[in-house]
């Protein structure tokens, strides 16, 4: 197994990166060109919870994933575990955390390369080393010019028992 992390600080609130996140359109907003994302099935109730099958296409090479999204090690994080792809084991954590200056994204990755085959020289071609460093470069670079124009929604307000003051009171949206 090979472990890849990225990190970088992007200058919005924690709430704006999951926003970015969240939004229906954001793997096509996170994947690279010359690489081509087209969805077959998206069924995620929220970025913790349900699965997407989709394929990555690699000029004419169509690399197809089946993952599960779950909900991470914090409140603001989740990950994508792949069920079916073209590596033999991924686990992808996202995570958000407040930092001096914004948020700091933490992509943590741990993948297993199939042991022979295609699937074994190609996913060690675009999915290690150089390309996945690029790969997450440009993602954590359209995360920090896209997440700072989100507006998350706002804060649910908690039901109120009968006879409670007048007083707002702000709980969770539900998104985390």
């Amino acid at each position: 197994m090979t472990t890849f992390e990225h990190r970088s600080i992007i200058p919005a609130t924690p709430e704006q990166v999951w926003a970015f996140h969240d939004q229906p359109n954001a793997f096509k907003l996170l994947t690279p060109p010359p690489i081509f994302v087209q969805v077959q099935r998206n069924a995620l109730t929220s970025l913790t919870s349900g699965e997407v099958e989709f394929t990555l296409w690699f000029a004419f090479i169509p690399a197809r994933w089946h993952v599960r999204h779950e909900a991470g090690s914090t409140p603001l994080s989740f990950i994508d575990r792949a069920l079916k792809s073209p590596v033999e084991s991924w686990a992808h954590e996202h995570t958000m955390r407040p930092a001096p200056g914004g948020t700091e994204l933490i992509d943590h990755i741990e993948i297993t390369h199939k042991s022979s085959g295609f699937w074994a020289i190609f996913s060690r071609l675009f999915f290690s080393g150089l390309p996945l460093r690029f790969l997450f470069i440009y993602r954590h670079l359209r995360t920090r010019l896209g997440a700072p124009k989100m507006n998350p929604s706002p804060p649910t307000p908690l039901p109120r028992k009968r006879g409670e003051g007048s007083s707002t009171s702000s709980g969770s949206s539900g998104n985390v």
